[in-house]
């Protein structure tokens, strides 16, 4: 495009998303007087969930396209700023939006490894990699890795770790559209799942990449709104101030007192040491589980008997049932069972139910060698967490993708710049968040009778046990903190109702985290349709393939990716941010070391990037397989698994890329060097882009 054309292009594109704004507030804005003229909680809901489908879907028609540049790179036509806040969106997933805040909420100065790393690694895509690989053109990841290093075989290993690594990242996202989606609708979670994914699905299909850029920036306006306006308010009601960044140190001195008189009190004490009896009665269960089978069988049967000849209440009868019907019938269920009852009462028997102080030094001296041990072991899975965060960042095929769709390599480094000031926008809220939302547990939920509990907290325990959870340990009918289990997935979502902030606020919040879950699914399946059509089916299998053709299997390619990871997603995984983190660790041992080398170090070649790929992978992937307790009972192996250096296996990356990396550079060594015409290419993506002349 010319300069003229593309002053008027992004004009225009001003106007539209203004316009789109200013729709969006008048929306919410309607919504909150309908809430005051007495409109129902699920009508609300259910209208945040048709206008966020409805639009999305709208942009997706509007810009369905079966040209091939529109489809897999959106025409390289799409302005910094706009690509800056399309790929926020894409970045800005349910682990970001839902997770984040919640990290820190659990394990205070620690959850900063994320927020280090993910912004670390935006640092290595500006420098290292992004106007490379826009210098170079084309359209996918393992098309930068076949034409780099030469062969078939890099680009296969290229699209297997592509569609590996996309997959469990959109598993994740689905997950996230599920729970948001029950959360708007009061739908299951199953079929929460499926309305939702619809807008995606509409998106990715219809427009490829075209659609997909524009969805995510009317996506961003949403979720950033949505992030900030609790935000903002929930300070406003606590402090009486409109900037939050600027004064939430109040709640946070609260908070810490809070804490200090946790610790020392005799009730939270008392619940301690109950939970710590039922750590050992777990593990004598587990010592001789069908034994334990027939005494848990046989105890709640004398229960219900007991409650029927006192004539007590039919609720307590009816959750004695209950209890009896959920018991497990296999020695296999029973024994998880059991281990996840261990799991549990450990946890609640910490001090603080295992929620790290906000405020901990995250380096301090030990109390004994044990102490020291152990947190040593926490100082190195944190510097190995934002290692593989930072790496993965950098390496993760959908992100990078985003920059070949810039008009230039000029614009691809302003536009990293603008994803990072966009970005910034919400990582400066999270830490904000987790301390309003610590502090509203601490002042207004602890200490609260079970009979008056708010109905934020019963209905979030109905929708899900492991999202909300709270007992009454030691009968006293008052709350204590170790008594009460919030998961990080659901404490942003639940922040406005904690708050007691306007329903609409609740709504907005969701469906800013279903945008965030959306805009990142969408990526994500493109990346997995497009390494299949584009590097597999037509760079191998069928290279006489059409343009249109191939575009139409890559639709086809998209539906089955999100029809199966929908189908995993049912089956409810157990946190969100274990997943992205094993995702991260997967791409950055599988394409850091050969994305770099293949811009850097001319001596590269297809052997050993071959080698280093595989062997990163296999590392990485090795390690975190050997890491679950699952694989290592079934494979007969002992039951605690081995931790090299303490790290936890989703931070397996840690190892997988300096594997690779070693593969790399000797194999490389140890081969031939590349063609002449590598060599060319390397050069000529170093080489500093012409100037355009003015037009």
């Amino acid at each position: 495009m010319t300069l003229e054309t593309t002053r008027r292009f992004t004009q225009r594109l001003h106007r539209r998303y203004a316009g789109y704004t200013l729709g969006v507030v008048a929306f919410v804005i309607a919504l909150a007087a309908a809430e005051r003229s007495g409109w129902p909680r699920h009508w609300i809901g259910g209208s945040f969930l048709i206008a966020t489908v409805l639009v999305y879907a709208g942009i997706g028609l509007f810009s369905r396209t079966t040209d091939e540049a529109e489809y897999y790179v959106a025409g390289r036509r799409v302005p910094a700023m706009y690509n800056g806040m399309a790929t926020a969106a894409d970045w800005m997933s349910a682990a970001s939006f839902l997770g984040t805040a919640g990290v820190l909420y659990l394990q205070g100065y620690g959850g900063l490894a994320y927020i280090i790393g993910w912004t670390g690694g935006y640092c290595l895509v500006a420098v290292l990699l992004a106007p490379y690989l826009r210098r170079f053109g084309q359209f996918t990841i393992p098309d930068f890795l076949g034409a780099r290093y030469g062969g078939v075989l890099p680009r296969l290993i290229g699209v297997a770790a592509a569609v590996t690594v996309s997959f469990v990242y959109v598993v994740v996202q689905v997950y996230g559209v599920g729970l948001i989606t029950s959360h708007l609708t009061g739908f299951s979670f199953e079929i929460g799942i499926f309305v939702g994914l619809g807008g995606v699905l509409v998106c990715s299909f219809l427009g490829g990449m075209r659609a997909v850029t524009w969805t995510q920036v009317a996506q961003y306006i949403v979720l950033i709104l949505a992030y900030m306006v609790p935000v903002i308010w929930m300070n406003l009601s606590q402090t009486g101030s409109w900037t939050p960044l600027l004064t939430y140190g109040h709640q946070l001195r609260v908070v810490v007192q809070r804490e200090g008189e946790l610790l020392s009190d005799p009730a939270e004490r008392q619940v301690q040491s109950i939970w710590a009896q039922r750590a050992e009665e777990a593990r004598r269960k587990l010592v001789d589980v069908p034994a334990a089978m027939v005494d848990d069988a046989q105890r709640l049967a004398r229960e219900r008997e007991a409650l029927r000849a006192d004539d007590a209440p039919l609720a307590r009868i009816q959750q004695v049932e209950r209890a009896i019907r959920r018991q497990p019938r296999t020695e296999a269920q029973a024994r998880e069972w059991y281990e996840r009852d261990l799991a549990l009462a450990l946890q609640q028997a910490q001090p603080l139910a295992g929620v790290s102080r906000q405020t901990e030094p995250f380096v301090r001296p030990g109390d004994n060698a044990a102490d020291d041990q152990a947190q040593t072991a926490v100082r190195r899975n944190f510097l190995a967490l934002v290692f593989c965060l930072m790496m993965g960042t950098a390496a993760m095929p959908h992100v990078l993708t985003r920059y070949y769709t810039t008009a230039s390599v000029v614009d691809a480094r302003r536009s990293v710049g603008w994803s990072l000031a966009f970005i910034v926008l919400l990582y400066l809220c999270a830490p904000a968040l987790a301390v309003m939302v610590k502090y509203q547990v601490f002042t207004e939920l602890v200490g609260t009778s079970f009979g008056s509990l708010p109905d934020w907290l019963r209905r979030w325990s109905r929708l899900d046990a492991g999202l909300a959870w709270v007992q009454d340990v030691n009968g006293d009918g008052v709350l204590q903190f170790g008594e009460l289990r919030l998961a990080s997935d659901m404490l942003v979502l639940a922040a406005p109702e904690m708050g007691g902030l306007p329903l609409v606020v609740t709504y907005l919040v969701a469906a800013g985290g279903l945008a965030a879950a959306l805009s990142t699914a969408d990526g994500l399946l493109l990346t997995i349709s497009n390494a299949l059509s584009h590097d597999l089916y037509y760079r191998i299998v069928n290279p006489r393939a059409s343009a249109v053709r191939r575009v139409m299997f890559s639709k086809l390619m998209v539906l089955v990716a999100a029809v199966g990871a929908a189908w995993v997603a049912s089956l409810r995984i157990a946190g969100i941010l274990p997943f992205v983190t094993a995702a991260f660790s997967l791409a950055a041992a599988a394409f850091f070391p050969a994305l770099v080398a293949g811009v850097f170090w001319r001596r590269a070649n297809r052997a050993g990037a071959t080698a280093g790929m595989l062997t990163g992978l296999a590392v990485c992937a090795g390690y975190m397989v050997a890491g679950l307790p699952a694989v290592r009972l079934w494979l007969g192996w002992a039951a605690e698994p081995v931790r090299w250096f303490g790290i936890e296996p989703v931070s397996a990356g840690v190892f997988g890329v300096p594997a690779g990396v070693v593969a790399l550079v000797l194999v490389s060594l140890a081969t031939p060097a590349p063609s002449r015409e590598q060599l060319d290419m390397v050069d000529r993506l170093r080489r500093p882009e012409p100037v355009r002349a003015a037009d």
